[in-house]
């Protein structure tokens, strides 16, 4: 590769922080970004995954630490923020992936069901935004990636408080981008088709359901955790300086059909 082509996708000297990083998208990213050179620090509820996570980065060769946070808690979140910077700075690049997939009838959806929701799908981004996003803009540069959802655009299987919370949160993208985007801050969401994630894991269980799924796509099959990373290092790069306030579709085409 031409090293002015290696060059604007390169993380080299960057921070990032990816919350929901110990597993799934998240960790995905979490490994693509520190293979192009960043910095990465993990944040999840579980002291053990993260852990486990944390060496497998650092097997790879790269540079990785994590930080034990309920992202559903917004002093938590505070918190997470607080330790970041005390320990590492603040981060150049953002990656909000932590979620919760409650998705009952929306008869039985309880409002402790759409508090938690709202607090870790849409809450914790702005929270994070709102602690990082000035200092990116005042810095001159810095990237915020927000996971939304298919169900930001369509209702299927029972949407409920996810698909309200994943719309919020592509809106939330523009309004980020709106506000620093002048300022060298590029803000943009990853939208998922179907993937196999520990917040898919009992739809996975109906092999009819899966190859339903499947078929809905124009590749026909459904996504796969490799299937982030490419697109995750672009949104976190050099290269999408002029790329911002997008909800871009990871789905084999599932949002076209």
């Amino acid at each position: 590769m031409h090293p002015s082509i290696a060059d604007l996708f390169s993380l080299k000297g960057r921070r990032a922080l990816v919350t929901g990083g110990s597993s799934g998208i998240g960790l995905a990213i979490a490994s693509a970004l520190c293979r192009a050179g960043a910095e990465v620090v993990l944040a999840a509820r579980r002291a053990g995954p993260l852990a486990e996570a944390v060496r497998a980065l650092r097997g790879e060769g790269g540079t990785a630490d994590w930080i034990v946070a309920d992202l559903g808690d917004r002093a938590e979140t505070h918190r997470l923020a607080d330790t970041l910077v005390q320990r590492h700075g603040a981060p150049d690049i953002l990656v909000n992936s932590a979620g919760v997939n409650l998705r009952p009838p929306l008869e039985e959806l309880s409002e402790a069901d759409w508090d938690r929701t709202m607090r870790t799908n849409l809450d914790a981004p702005f929270t994070l935004g709102q602690r990082f996003g000035p200092g990116m803009a005042a810095n001159g540069w810095g990237r915020i990636i927000n996971i939304a959802s298919q169900q930001a655009v369509r209702a299927f299987g029972n949407s409920g408080a996810y698909g309200v919370s994943k719309a919020a949160l592509s809106a939330l993208t523009r309004s980020q981008a709106e506000a620093w985007s002048a300022r060298g801050v590029c803000v943009n969401a990853i939208a998922p088709g179907f993937v196999h994630t520990p917040l898919n894991e009992a739809v996975f269980q109906d092999p009819v359901r899966v190859e339903a799924m499947a078929r809905r796509t124009m590749t026909g099959r459904n996504g796969e955790l490799g299937d982030f990373t490419g697109v995750a290092v672009f949104l976190a790069s050099e290269a999408s300086s002029y790329v911002t306030g997008q909800t871009v579709f990871v789905d084999g085409g599932f949002s076209s059909t």
